[in-house]
C-alpha cells in the first residue's frame, strides 16, 4: 500500500518483520531500564492480526519511533468530536517531532478535529504518559516512560487532559476500614470472592457494574464482552481469590474491586514476551509474586454510591492481603477530580506514585 506524502516518515507495519521491529524499539529506548514493564506482545500481536494500524518511524534502516493510530465511535461521541487517538507510542527523544507530525497529518487526513492518546486502544484499557515519579517503577496496566516525553507532547502542542495520579500503599497491619456488621443482614448484603473455576461467569457481573460504575468519567466508553474477555485472558491463572470481591444488596450486584498479584518484575525480564513456556514458569513460580499486588479497578454502581459499600469491601481486600502476606499494594490512574476514589489508599497510609496523564491536540487550528 502506497501512504500519502504527508505521511512518507510513518511506514505502516505490514509484515511480521515489521511487527518484531513494532516490539523491539522499546529494548533500545528502555535499554538497561528496569522500571519500563512493556506491553504484553502477545497482546499487540493480537491487535494487528486484528487490523490495528501500527506505523513505524526509521532513520538509517532502524526504528526510531512507532505509534498505532485508530478511532473509535463511542469515544467520538464522548468526547464531542471525530477523534485521532493514538497508542503504543514509543519514541527516541530526537524523533519526538517528526513522529507527532505523522500523527496529526493522519487525522488531518482523515478528518478528524483532534489527536487524543496515548491509548491502547482505549484509555478504559491501557496507555498514558507519566509526568512525575520518574524514580519509581511502573506496573502492569500502568505506564513508565523517559522524563522527556510529557516535555515532547507539550513543546509540541498537546495539553493535558483527566490529570490522575497512580497510588502506593503499604498494607497495614491492623484494621483500617470500619464497617457495621448489623448492616449486613439488615441490608441483605453478601461478599462474593472470586473463584478461578467460574472466571467466566463472574466476569459478566463485573461488566455489568464497571459500564455502570464508570459511565458517567470523561474518558470511559463502556466495555463489551469481547473487549472484557481480551483483557481478562489469562485472569484464572493469575488470580488470588482473595482480591477479586463483589458484593450483593438483596441478590443485586452493587460494587467490585479487582486486584492481582503484581508480576511486573516478571515481564519486565521477559521484556513483554510472555510465551507459553514463560506462562508456565510463571504460574510455578507465582509465590514468588504474592508479596506485591495491584488494584485494577474498583466501583460502586449509581444509586449505591455514597452508602460505604466500598468500605466494606476495602475492609475484605485489606484482610485478603494481610492473609496473603502482601505488603505493598499499587493502583492504577485515579482522576484527581475524583477524590473519593483515593479516600481508600489515604486511609491505608498511601501516596500518589506517578503523576498521570493522556495528551490531546486541537487539529483544526
Amino acid at each position: 500500500m502506497t501512504e500519502p506524502a504527508e505521511l512518507a516518515a510513518l511506514r505502516p507495519v505490514e509484515t511480521h518483520r515489521d511487527l518484531r521491529d513494532f516490539l523491539s524499539l522499546t529494548d533500545r529506548v528502555y535499554a538497561g531500564e528496569p522500571r519500563f514493564v512493556p506491553p504484553l506482545h502477545a497482546q499487540v500481536r493480537t491487535w494487528f492480526r486484528q487490523g490495528v494500524r501500527m506505523y513505524v518511524l526509521r532513520r538509517r534502516g532502524q526504528v526510531v519511533a512507532r505509534t498505532t493510530l485508530h478511532a473509535d465511535a463511542a469515544l467520538d461521541a464522548k468526547l464531542g468530536g471525530r477523534t485521532q487517538l493514538f497508542g503504543l507510542t514509543e519514541f527516541a527523544e530526537e524523533a519526538a517531532e517528526e513522529l507527532f507530525d505523522g500523527i496529526c497529518a493522519a487525522g488531518r487526513l482523515d478528518g478528524r478535529q483532534s489527536a487524543f492518546g496515548p491509548v491502547s486502544l482505549l484509555p478504559n484499557q491501557a496507555g498514558g504518559v507519566i509526568t512525575s515519579g520518574f524514580g519509581e517503577r511502573g506496573f502492569i496496566d500502568s505506564a513508565w516512560n523517559h522524563p522527556y516525553y510529557p516535555a515532547a507532547y507539550e513543546a509540541y502542542g498537546f495539553a493535558r487532559r483527566f490529570e490522575s495520579d497512580t497510588w502506593i500503599c503499604p498494607v497495614p497491619d491492623k484494621e483500617v476500614f470500619a464497617f457495621d456488621d448489623r448492616r449486613i443482614e439488615a441490608e441483605r448484603l453478601r461478599v462474593h470472592r472470586g473463584d478461578r473455576r467460574r472466571v467466566a461467569e463472574q466476569l459478566p457481573i463485573l461488566r455489568e457494574m464497571l459500564n455502570a460504575s464508570f459511565a458517567q468519567l470523561g474518558y470511559y466508553t463502556e466495555i463489551s464482552a469481547e473487549q472484557l474477555a481480551a483483557q481478562t485472558d489469562g485472569l484464572a491463572y493469575l488470580l488470588d481469590e482473595a482480591l477479586l470481591l463483589y458484593l450483593t444488596k438483596a441478590d443485586r450486584p452493587v460494587a467490585f474491586v479487582l486486584c492481582l498479584p503484581d508480576i511486573s518484575e516478571f515481564v519486565a525480564k521477559c521484556r513483554g514476551n510472555l510465551h507459553l513456556l514463560r506462562q508456565l514458569r510463571l504460574l510455578a513460580t507465582r509465590s514468588r509474586y504474592r508479596r506485591e499486588a495491584v488494584l485494577i479497578i474498583k466501583g460502586t454502581v449509581p444509586g449505591e454510591q455514597g452508602h460505604g459499600y466500598m468500605r466494606l469491601l476495602s475492609r475484605e481486600l485489606h484482610e485478603g492481603l494481610r492473609r496473603g502476606g502482601y505488603h505493598t499494594l499499587r493502583s492504577t490512574y485515579v482522576e484527581r477530580t475524583n477524590p473519593g476514589s483515593a479516600a481508600q489508599y489515604v486511609a491505608m497510609g498511601g501516596r500518589p506514585l506517578h503523576g498521570y496523564t493522556f495528551y490531546a491536540k486541537d487539529l483544526l487550528s
